[in-house]
């Protein structure tokens, strides 16, 4: 993997930035649709292509529990397997030891947890995730983390920081596919010291790139914000820099001005498949009765198929008909979205224009009449 910034915002810390990897390019910010079981719900991977999606996240812990990476592996790799010929991250499987586990024993050596899936006993290592990754033969790989839960004390922390630096040591040294990156991730909770404890601690070690766990599982935003904020400064520049699992734009917006380059999240499709959809304006809530009537596409002037085919009455009827094209067409939309808010975003940092671009974006949304209503997640 090769990173390089083209452009920087000044002032600021945003930048336009461009990957390459074995399997292509994409430009940064960019935001990562979750293909959580080596598919992006409800959608092709030729739906999402055209919806503008350049790389998606697969995740090593479903990959592992169903169909095996062995299997995978024996396939030809991920890429193969799921018919997606650009490039694919892969998480490392710690948040979901931590999520889906109620049965989970952290230990020096990694983690012992029960499959959410049949109850079944698993082992999960450092070595072992990277094992699990080269198989997938993924662009980009996760080191094995440990996520403190939100309201953990502080020693709990600390501890899991430690542990964490440890667990990232170990991924480094073990063999991986030839064209295959390796992040960090660094975690702390929503203490400074230890953020900055981490992020010295895993820069020193020299990953392709740096990724910040642990947040989005409680805190306000402010702390949130505050947190990226002060982590980023130890951060090198001249390496990709990974906020994982947040996804609303507003976050992705305001983190772009702080020096962030990639995002996922599940919200862009959980939300699609709940009726939620995302405009410029602000959240659209299909199945509500104003739309029974409305000949209007989601969003007037989208590029996006759902929306140069289809009225907001007809997708109304398909979500309250419980068909299931109603969840595809819905998450192509959503998809489309995202991508062009990226997009926008790249270009507003190529013209330096982004102040403007983050002014424009709120008064959309202030001047809106469309409902803002909490995010289904």
């Amino acid at each position: 993997m090769k990173f390089r910034v083209v452009k920087r915002c000044k002032p600021g810390k945003a930048r336009l930035g461009e990957i390459v990897t074995a399997h292509g390019r994409f430009e940064t910010p960019v935001f990562m649709p979750v293909g959580t079981a080596a598919a992006i719900k409800a959608v092709s991977p030729d739906e999402a292509r055209g919806a503008g999606v350049e790389i998606i996240l697969a995740n090593t812990y479903h990959l592992y529990l169903r169909p095996g990476h062995e299997l995978i592996g024996r396939l030809g790799g991920l890429h193969r397997f799921m018919n997606w010929s650009g490039p694919i991250l892969t998480d490392s499987g710690g948040f979901q030891t931590l999520s889906l586990s109620k049965l989970r024993t952290i230990s020096a050596s990694g983690v012992h947890f029960r499959s959410h899936i049949d109850g079944s006993s698993h082992f999960l290592s450092p070595e072992k995730a990277m094992e699990i990754q080269k198989a997938l033969g993924a662009d980009i790989t996760m080191t094995l983390d440990e996520c403190a839960p939100f309201g953990a004390d502080y020693e709990y922390v600390l501890n899991s920081v430690k542990l964490t630096e440890q667990w990232a040591r170990r991924c480094l040294e073990r063999t991986r596919g030839d064209t295959q990156a390796l992040f960090g991730i660094v975690q702390g909770g929503i203490h400074p010291e230890l953020r900055e404890m981490s992020a010295r601690g895993l820069v020193g070690m020299g990953f392709d790139g740096y990724s910040l766990g642990g947040l989005s599982i409680g805190e306000d935003k402010p702390t949130r914000e505050n947190v990226i904020r002060y982590t980023r400064e130890f951060l090198p520049d001249e390496k990709p820099v990974y906020l994982m699992g947040m996804g609303a734009p507003e976050d992705i917006v305001e983190s772009v001005q702080m020096g962030v380059d990639m995002f996922d999240c599940v919200m862009p499709t959980r939300n699609a498949r709940n009726g939620m959809l995302f405009t410029h304006k602000g959240k659209l809530t299909i199945k509500n009765a104003r739309y029974a009537e409305d000949s209007r596409p989601v969003e007037e002037g989208c590029g996006c198929y759902t929306c140069s085919q289809y009225s907001r009455a007809y997708l109304r009827h398909l979500f309250l008909s419980r068909e299931i094209l109603a969840h595809r067409l819905n998450t192509i939309h959503n998809l489309h979205y995202y991508a062009d808010l990226m997009s926008g975003i790249r270009q507003a940092i190529r013209e330096d224009r982004l102040a403007e671009f983050v002014h424009d974006f709120y008064v959309q949304r202030s001047n809106s009449h469309v409902e803002v209503e909490a995010e289904s997640l």
